[in-house]
């Protein structure tokens, strides 16, 4: 390895080739002139000095985030604050398409959301969520299972990553003070598809059904993603209720056998992520059909 000359006021340092000894690398350095004490003093860089900035830089910054601290503490108990945000969150299409909820809270004071999520094991700053308030007439936004009196707020978290923990913080602000929520997921855990559309159900004999459905349109990614279904089925004897469940199905359709003709029967279909992550969706609108009595 050639020499390597760096020149330090009146000091020659040149390094030699490199030998190994014992499996190590050894760097040899020779010292072509001789420094007074006072001297090598002057020409030491200024580490300490460095040390010292870097240390009132972060003294500094440890400060700014303690009075941060200090005013969402302040603001969180002054007067009435808001109530907690109550979030639920869910995947509608793994892995690029989830959504976090609340509801509403009663008007009694205007709230504003800030709504950020980040990765747990990363140190980049927190990203801001899309906010959807409600009654928005967004395209992007499926609904949770709620009440139909609720009105909810909807945060965007687009393009995901699979195998991460996110950290999700909904802080709710007005007049009275501030309140957060903070949760972690991952989003294999969140997965739940929207319902299975358009069901139909067709005789084919007296005794026998095929019973049809389409994916969700939510679920885009069904060649890379594919999902597989349930089948419920109900009917009543003497005013008490019975039921099926049958699947998992993997195409969108099955015909049943077996039924009793002029039985009246009702049909629902959830969908599940094909490998089993998260959980199947609401079952879908309910069809009911009597089992006609006369051939067809």
């Amino acid at each position: 390895m050639a020499g390597l000359h760096v020149r330090a006021g009146d000091i020659h340092l040149e390094s030699r080739r490199q030998t190994h000894k014992h499996g190590q690398r050894v760097l040899s350095i020779k010292s072509e002139d001789k420094l007074l004490p006072q001297q090598r003093e002057k020409e030491k860089p200024p580490v300490r000095q460095h040390y010292l900035c870097s240390l009132h830089t972060g003294l500094k910054r440890t400060a700014e985030h303690n009075q941060a601290l200090d005013l969402l503490k302040a603001t969180s108990v002054l007067g009435d604050p808001p109530s907690t945000p109550k979030v639920h969150c869910w995947c509608s299409s793994y892995p690029n398409v989830t959504f976090c909820s609340w509801p509403e809270p009663l008007p009694s004071h205007p709230t504003q959301y800030i709504a950020t999520y980040s990765e747990r094991d990363s140190n980049a700053d927190p990203k801001t969520c899309h906010l959807v308030p409600p009654g928005s007439s967004s395209s992007l936004t499926t609904e949770p299972p709620s009440s139909l009196s609720e009105q909810l707020w909807h945060c965007h978290l687009p393009n995901l990553k699979l195998l991460t923990e996110y950290i999700l913080n909904i802080t709710a602000v007005h007049s009275g003070g501030s309140s957060f929520h903070l949760t972690s997921f991952m989003l294999e855990d969140i997965v739940k598809p929207d319902p299975p559309v358009d069901v139909r159900v067709s005789p084919l004999t007296t005794k026998n059904l095929l019973v049809e459905w389409s994916p969700p349109p939510t679920w885009t990614s069904t060649d890379i993603f594919p999902l597989k279904y349930q089948l419920l089925y109900q009917w009543e004897i003497r005013g008490r209720p019975k039921f099926i469940n049958l699947g998992p199905f993997e195409k969108t359709k099955a015909e049943l056998r077996g039924l009793i003709p002029g039985r009246t029967y009702q049909f629902q279909v959830c969908a599940k992520e094909m490998l089993g992550l998260g959980q199947c969706s609401d079952w879908s609108s309910p069809i009911k059909i009597t089992i006609p009595t006369t051939k067809l």
